[in-house]
């Protein structure tokens, strides 16, 4: 049971925005440019290697709790997310199978024999190039920011909603890649990954997503 909510909360933190910002809703057409600027950055992305740091806050704690790590991705599927600081473990999409290392315990789980793990899969995927305006999975609301863009999404899956209210992607202005994400729980509990020193497109071997 603590493997299953420790890979439920891995990856959904994959899954921004900060109190008090300024919003604007997008109209129509403006949605409609940055959809396109987004997909057009989405489908040149073969590769990302980034650093993050996600800080997960909850209502029970007076801090958040911090840690640091290195997202590695490779189109069209595959992802690595590695915490180093303060512990190091990782998970690894790859081939509909999800590799965990979690306190130096290796697990497997079958992602296509799971509805649940597959759709996070192609959610993390997705979230990563900022390609997944599916309106058929989630109600939108586009809004301009002083830094960029922010799309939120709230899930219509029942079961998505026991594991997320909703989240946030936060876009740059120049670019259209995703800067900042934050998942939202339904107990308003929310954990905020930030992304730093991101290359696109970069020489990535597959050995970097073997466990």
């Amino acid at each position: 049971m603590k493997t299953k909510q420790y890979i439920f909360t891995l990856a959904l933190t994959f899954l921004f925005a900060l109190s008090g910002m300024s919003q604007t809703k997008l109209s129509a057409s403006e949605q409609k440019d940055f959809k396109t600027k987004v997909q057009n950055t989405a489908k040149n992305t073969q590769t990302i290697v980034s650093d993050f740091t996600q800080t997960k806050h909850l209502s029970v704690m007076d801090n958040a709790i911090s840690s640091e790590g290195k997202l590695v991705y490779k189109a069209p599927n595959l992802v690595k997310w590695e915490y180093i600081k303060p512990y190091q473990n990782s998970a690894i999409f790859k081939d509909d199978q999800l590799l965990v290392t979690n306190e130096g315990k290796k697990d497997k789980i079958d992602l296509s024999s799971n509805k649940i793990f597959k759709s996070l899969n192609t959610l993390i995927v997705n979230s990563i190039k900022g390609d997944m305006f599916d309106e058929t999975q989630f109600y939108l609301a586009y809004f301009k920011i002083s830094e960029g863009y922010l799309v939120k999404f709230i899930p219509k899956d029942k079961r998505m909603k026991k594991f997320m209210a909703s989240f946030e992607l936060k876009f740059s202005k120049s670019n259209a890649e995703v800067q900042e994400v934050k998942l939202i729980e339904p107990n308003e509990d929310y954990t905020l990954i930030t992304f730093a020193n991101r290359k696109v497109n970069a020489a990535v071997s597959e050995n970097a997503f073997i466990n």
